[in-house]
């Protein structure tokens, strides 16, 4: 293979700097950092967060960084792992659709981490240097999606998130090429990620972005220590695009790398399920607004569907799931907004999750398969409504909403973090919020990003 990936990463990992990156990448870099953190502070309101937590700070005590949870002090890789189970445990966290990538969960939970660690130690990250390392990350993680038509096999938000980590400390921490190639190395000795989780709705799947978020500090660590990884990670004989993906095109990477940036193409999660959920809700909201028919005037709906979609959330909805089961569940998210009028984050906890109205709405959804013979494709989507009366309304979806074509807008995303910070448990007072807002807005300006996130 002519086209040398773990170069060309650790060439643009250790190159880039601030004023190569146009303005509308860093614009995206900030829309998405407001909307992670925001999405980190409802976090505290998820199964088992205080578990995590626990155990996280007896797998490393130390006065290194902070848990987003409740401003305890911990080591940088515990405090990456809580951090990154508070992203991405209400499946809240923005996507790259065309990757099947969550890139910032593992992302900015590790970069924070190694951020704190180094204005702990007296070398504070500033805010153009924390923009730039995130935007290389995106890109990393990204195209290790992009450039595979495998089916998904592994839980790419993991694995491919670390090597977006290790690249972006890498750039973070002056690396070389041969240090950050070292690091790609000791990073895939710790990769992990099964979709096992994610198939019993297990929250073991968050936990997956966390060891990888603490496993790419751990890699620039061994690596800055002068220990040699293994170099040929990604196509090497047991590498990266020979056990964890396949089917692999690296002229995508060597197309885009440097001249299309990957953060200007992450899609927003308007909704606090499963992406793949989100074609349904945007279907259902567009053919009610145009046709004033009632939910209970629902007698069936039909989803025609890629095969991805029916892989990952074509599961049958069940009378009492977990959380994490409901909210990558079809029909159920489909019920939840038919019977509430949008899904957020209280229909996916406690008694909401057996609410009965729910249910039978989710039993009036069928799933069907399309013609699409791509197995990363999200869409298109088609979906169908079959009234009492018999009359039907049908609408095609090329792209569901939140996607880079028909983002949130700003004023969706700003009120995306205050309806955030009101779910926290427990709440997050508004001032707190809108501090969060005013810094990541003028991020570029800050001396030290440790104070990004307010107490």
């Amino acid at each position: 293979m002519s086209y040398d990936i773990s170069s060309a990463f650790a060439v643009h990992a250790t190159r880039t700097r601030f004023d190569h990156i146009p303005p509308e990448a860093i614009a995206s870099a900030r829309t998405f950092l407001l909307d992670t953190l925001g999405v980190a502070l409802a976090g505290s309101s998820g199964a088992n967060v205080h578990t995590v937590q626990t155990l996280a700070a007896r797998w490393g005590a130390g006065d290194e960084a902070t848990s987003w949870l409740d401003n305890t002090r911990l080591s940088a890789g515990s405090a990456a792992i809580i951090n990154a189970y508070l992203i991405h445990c209400l499946e809240f966290d923005c996507v790259h659709e065309g990757a099947v990538v969550h890139p910032m969960a593992t992302l900015l939970s590790a970069l924070m981490a190694y951020a704190e660690r180094q204005s702990a130690r007296g070398q504070p990250v500033d805010g153009q240097r924390f923009l730039t390392a995130l935007v290389i990350g995106v890109d990393v993680a990204a195209l290790l999606g992009v450039a595979t038509d495998s089916a998904l096999r592994f839980f790419r938000p993991a694995t491919a998130g670390g090597f977006g980590a290790t690249a972006a400390i890498a750039n973070l921490a002056g690396f070389d090429e041969p240090t950050t190639r070292s690091a790609f190395g000791h990073m895939y000795g710790q990769t992990s990620g099964t979709l096992q989780p994610h198939l019993e709705g297990s929250p073991l799947l968050g936990l997956q972005i966390g060891f990888n978020a603490r496993g790419a500090i751990a890699a620039c660590d061994l690596a800055d220590a002068g220990m040699q990884g293994p170099l040929d990670v990604f196509t090497g004989r047991y590498g990266y695009f020979t056990l964890i993906e396949q089917d692999i095109h690296p002229e995508r990477i060597e197309a885009e790398l440097g001249r299309r940036w990957q953060v200007t193409q992450l899609s927003h999660k308007p909704y606090p399920s499963g992406r793949l959920t989100h074609g349904v809700v945007h279907g259902l909201r567009e053919l009610i607004a145009r046709h004033r028919f009632a939910p209970d005037d629902v007698a069936e709906v039909t989803c025609r569907v890629p095969p991805l979609v029916r892989r990952l959330v074509g599961r049958p909805d069940v009378p009492d799931p977990a959380s994490n089961y409901a909210k990558l569940c079809l029909p159920f998210v489909a019920g939840v907004f038919l019977a509430h009028g949008t899904p957020d984050v209280p229909h996916f906890r406690g008694e909401a999750l057996r609410d009965p109205r729910v249910h039978a709405f989710a039993a009036r959804v069928r799933i069907e398969p399309d013609d699409n013979t791509d197995e990363n494709a999200l869409d298109p989507q088609h979906i169908a409504v079959t009234l009492r009366d018999g009359a039907t309304h049908s609408i095609h979806l090329p792209q569901t909403y939140g996607h880079a074509p028909i983002p949130l807008t700003p004023g969706e995303n700003e009120e995306k973090l205050f309806r955030c910070s009101r779910h926290a448990m427990p709440p997050v007072p508004e001032a707190r919020a809108r501090a969060i807002r005013d810094r990541v807005a003028a991020l570029e300006s800050l001396s030290d990003v440790a104070r990004l996130m307010p107490g």
